[in-house]
């Protein structure tokens, strides 16, 4: 019983520690999505920039570096994008990796669970047999 008391415990830690690591992964993954919401706004807003100064009719150099820009900028988009696709897989790993450590953890719970009924019935039917047997002396040394 305190091989799987032990056992469960170290389970429990496991469990904690892989839904630390879990939340981290969330966290990281969020950033990175809001990061990429950031570059695809402010792309937007060059664009709208670039093509409020072709209507007004600036002149081709001004407009060929709002196109040079806002191609560094789909770069950007692009290598993010990347990043929220690693993080998304980063959350993917570290969820199977808590339901596995979770799986577990319930694993030795419903061990230890069985091992403590399998210990209260033995109790119990040695009390039992203490009764009767209490019982018996009690009828015959009266």
């Amino acid at each position: 019983m305190a091989v799987l008391s032990t056992l469960l415990e170290l389970a429990k830690r496991a469990t904690d520690e892989s839904a630390l690591k879990l939340g981290g992964a969330i966290q990281a993954s969020s950033e990175m999505e809001k990061k990429l919401a950031l570059l695809k706004n402010y792309r937007e807003e060059y664009a709208q920039r670039m093509q409020a100064d072709l209507t007004a009719g600036r002149e081709i150099q001004h407009i060929r570096n709002f196109q040079i820009f806002i191609g560094k900028i789909d770069d950007a988009i692009k290598g993010q994008q990347q990043l929220v696709m690693n993080a998304q897989r980063q959350v993917q790993i570290e969820q199977q990796n808590w339901q596995d450590q979770e799986r577990k953890r319930m694993s030795y719970s419903t061990l230890e669970e069985r091992a403590e009924k399998v210990q209260l019935k033995k109790e119990a039917r040695r009390d039992q047999l203490q009764n009767d047997e209490f019982g018996i002396r009690q009828l015959f040394y009266k």
